[in-house]
Formats: C-alpha cells, structure tokens, sequence
C-alpha cells in the first residue's frame, strides 16, 4: 500500500533498484527493508513516517548512509530516503546556505566554492551533510571555524507525529540546542541552514614516511601543536601508503605515516608553520593551494569495505601515549584503507565547550582508529586493533567521546559523549519530540531515561 499523500519514488524487494538502495557505506550492514521511500520533499517525508508509525514498521532514514552501525537501513523497516533531497542554496550577500535533508558534503562544498564560503565538513564527501552535523560535525578546519553544528542556524524537521517544525533561536528552542550534537534522536531533518565563513585561499600539505618514522612524527606534531595557528587543522595517521605520485614508489603499498596540514591561508604561510614537520626529512611531500572542496576530497575513503571504528579522546597525549599509539599500527590490516588516526582539537571547538550538549569539546587529542578492510575472515583481527588502540590509550582519556567516530558501544558510551547532566535535558527533550523512541536507530537517547 502507497503512503497517502506520498509523491516519492517507493521500492521494494524485486524492484530493479532496491538492492543498490538498501546498501550502505559500511559493507558488513546486509539488512533488507520492507520498503524504501525515496522522499522528494518534506511532504514526503511527513507522509512516509505517518505510514511507518501507523503500520509499526521500524523507521531508519538515509542520506549519505556513512553510520558504522548501518543505522540508514533497517531489516523489514521503512527505510526514509532522502537522497533526492540534495538541494542547496546559496545566499552570498548573507552568507547563509539552505540544505537539503538529503546532501552530501560534496554538494555543499561544491555550491559554497563559486563564491569562498564554507563550513567545517566531514573528511569524507560523501557523507551527509545532516548526519555529521546533528552528531556535532567533526572536520579539518575545526579549529578555525568550530564543529559544523556550531554553524548551524535552523532546522526544518519531521516529527514523530507526522508534524514539520522549524527549530532555531526562537522557535523550539530547546529542540534546538538538542539538534547540536544529540544526532538523529529527535526526528528526520528535511533542511538545515547554515552560517557560511568566507576562507578564499585554502593549502593542503602532505608528508610521508615509512611507519618506523611514527613516534618521530607524532612527537614533533604534538609539540608543534602547542603553538600553532588555529588555522592549521590536519593530524596524524598510520595507513597504507598511496599510490600517488608524491609517494616513492619503495613506500606505495607499504606501511607509512602520514602528516596532514589543512591549512586555512596559502601555501607559503602554511609551509613556514609546517616547518618543523618538514626538518624531518619526509621521503615523499606534497603541497598545493587547493580550492577548499578538492582539499576536502583529498584523503577521501572508498566505500564497498567492511567497516569498524571507535576514538578515544585524550586530555594529554604524552611520550608514553605516542608509543602506545605507534605500537598498536603494526596490528592494523595492510594493505587496506584502513586509517589509525589523531587529531588536534582546541581553538573554536573548546571555545564553544558548554554552549551545545556534547561533553567531549575540551579534548586536546582525538585518537580515532578506522577499519576499512575486504575479508570476512579479517572481522576479527581488525576490530580487536580497533578495541585495542584505544584500550591502551585509557590512561590518559577523558572518559567522552564523540559519538560520530564510533559504531554502538553500549549506553554508558552514548551517556559519555554527552554527560549526565547534558543527557538527561537531551532526554526530556527527546520525552517531547518522540516519547515512543521511533527514532532509535542512532546513538540512541532514551525518552524514560533518569
């Protein structure tokens, strides 16, 4: 039966399309929906979750399908698709962009570049520019420019009783704030708007050397750190050395690691900050102004591979935590995409500490290893690596994290990415907006919890 009032595009099992629509980023998720509502608009939307509500099919929604859990996709559900929903408006004069429930940070990088406005966006294109930014927006020019929801001005969004709200400083304003990191909890955002910064010259910079090199490099970014320009974002991270032309042909395909400056400024200040990285004589380089959305899909992960991820956030990252990060990179899957990463936090992501629910923004390091791999039969070596990268980096956590860079770890780590205090509004919030959880396909928020 067709939703009433549904003009989308409705697939299921048998449909030529359906087995392509049901996949996701993450190629461990095989879970086959009842039905799948291409939504083209917000009417679509409200229709398709009465339909599911009514019919007591569990809902997932999907945009870029990037969630490790695989949460854009739901076994005998409706699966809520919005891609076709990919929209985006650029005002220049303003500087504000309206977008779509549905688009990819690709799309909103690519309409913001005619004119140099941008904001913080995943490191991964295609990942949905809503997802990211509900779960706080995590990005390489954070520290510049804050996380993307610290961007984020309104949001148009489809309850669980079929309503569409406007959500901003003075309309359901504590939706609002909950909408700033508590991720997909509170309903399907069919649009959100966004405060645009003008950055017109971005660089992006690129060291490498084989992975024996990792506690030399780490050491030395973690002190350059200390006083570098809120304008460097970037990290380190231990993978599979590309096959691209600033790599040595000895290192492609071997373990390396790599030193990553995205830098928000031209290439020769951005050379003269990265300078004590480059002292330490790089087997390959790569540096270049590059316009800020071919910046963004520079180090970009190819889909199709089983996916298992988590972080651990760090309040020091002293020598004996740099060793036991390097010590764990002998144990990641190579050759593959996978990625042992950490990241610089601080400047405009702690200045915001406090404003939004999330706990975690005071954080000086993230680490964040990344599983991307092809063999079944390898599940089990990398998410013990996984496990065990941030087991050791335990001594010096803060105990938070941010819930984007992990797959579903139990309620104790959701409560953790938030705090107590912080959970427990999200919580009342969520009592308002879905007291019935039909949103639960996420870093869940419990309506009874207290």
């Amino acid at each position: 039966m067709r939703p009433t009032g549904f003009g989308g595009v409705l697939l299921q099992a048998g449909d030529t399309e359906y087995d392509a629509a049901r996949t996701v980023f993450n190629a461990m998720v095989d879970r086959k929906p009842a039905m799948i509502a291409q939504c083209e608009s917000a009417a679509d939307v409200q229709a398709a979750v009465r339909y599911g509500v009514e019919n007591e099919l569990e809902l997932a929604v999907r945009a870029g399908g990037h969630a490790v859990t695989g949460a854009g996709v739901s076994d005998s559900g409706l699966v809520l698709d919005l891609r076709r929903m990919n929209s985006v408006q650029i005002d220049p004069f303003s500087r504000l962009a309206r977008v779509g429930g549905g688009a990819t940070w690709r799309d909103l990088d690519r309409a913001g570049q005619r004119y140099c406005l941008l904001t913080t966006g995943a490191r991964v294109p295609s990942a949905g520019v809503a997802g990211v930014t509900l779960g706080g927006g995590s990005g390489w020019f954070e520290r510049k420019l804050g996380l993307s929801s610290d961007a984020l001005i309104s949001v148009e969004l489809v309850t669980a009783d079929g309503r569409l709200l406007i959500a901003d400083e003075t309309k359901n304003t504590e939706l609002f704030w909950a909408l700033h990191g508590g991720g997909g909890n509170f309903g399907v955002a069919t649009s959100l708007t966004f405060r645009l910064t003008q950055v017109v010259t971005t660089t992006l910079a690129l060291l490498i050397w084989p992975m024996a090199a990792g506690p030399s490099v780490l050491r030395a970014y973690r002190d350059l750190l200390d006083s570098a320009p809120e304008e460097l974002g970037g990290g380190v991270m231990f993978l599979t050395a590309p096959r691209a032309p600033y790599v040595p042909e000895g290192l492609r395909g071997q373990p390396a690691v790599l030193a990553v400056a995205a830098y928000a400024g031209g290439v020769d200040e951005a050379r003269e900050v990265f300078a004590p990285m480059y002292a330490l004589a790089p087997e390959g380089q790569f540096i270049a102004g590059l316009p800020y959305v071919d910046l963004q899909t520079a180090l970009d992960s190819p889909a199709g591979f089983r996916n298992y991820c988590s972080a651990e956030h760090l309040r020091a990252f002293p020598d004996p935590a740099v060793l036991a990060f390097c010590d764990h990179a002998r144990e990641m899957i190579t050759p593959s995409p996978s990625q042992q990463v950490v990241l610089p936090w601080g400047g405009a992501v702690r200045r915001s500490a406090g404003d939004w629910p999330q706990a975690y923004r005071d954080a000086e390091w993230v680490a964040h290893p990344f599983g991307a791999w092809a063999d079944p039969c390898a599940d089990a070596q990398a998410i013990r690596w996984v496990r065990d990268v941030c087991a050791d980096l335990e001594p010096w956590s803060t105990g938070q994290v941010y819930l984007n860079f992990i797959g579903y770890e139990g309620q104790d780590r959701v409560i953790a990415g938030f705090g107590a205090g912080n959970y427990d509004r999200l919580a009342r919030v969520k009592c308002e907006y879905d007291p019935e959880n039909v949103f639960h396909l996420n870093q869940n928020i419990e309506p009874g919890w207290r």
